[in-house]
């Protein structure tokens, strides 16, 4: 049962960590003309190679009286998360480039549906094994 437990685990994983990447990215976009912003990316592989090897979650503080506690941990490490650098760099200091957050917002959304899907199929083989 644990070669069972450990593929589903992974595949379980891989969303998570493509769902993360979707709320960086959608953060960027929502934040394109707040100024002084650090657009932030997830390096993917890095995050989900972390959390295979156990590492520890980020947990997320608030640092002022306005923010809001976040809901839950964080799966990635704080050597997985990338600042972006503006290929234009803008007046007020904002490093949020549209066109590059759509392709990578499209790219998480690829990536979260691939696997999706993954788990998906082994979920069906596993009902499948234990149907016959």
């Amino acid at each position: 049962m644990n070669t069972l437990d450990a593929t589903l685990n992974f595949q379980e994983q891989a969303l998570k960590l493509s769902g993360q990447r979707q709320e960086m990215v959608a953060s960027n976009i929502a934040n394109a003309d707040t100024p002084n912003y650090q657009a932030v990316d997830l390096n993917f592989a890095q995050a989900l190679q972390n959390v295979q090897s156990g590492h520890a979650p980020v947990t997320l503080t608030t640092t002022a009286p306005g923010h809001m506690a976040p809901l839950e941990t964080s799966l990635t490490g704080t050597d997985s998360v990338v600042y972006s650098t503006a290929s234009q760099p803008s007046l007020d200091g904002n490093t949020v480039d549209m066109d590059t957050q759509r392709a990578q917002f499209a790219e998480a959304t690829m990536h979260y549906q691939a696997a999706f899907t993954f788990l998906n199929g082994q979920v069906k083989t596993i009902m499948s094994a234990l149907q016959s």
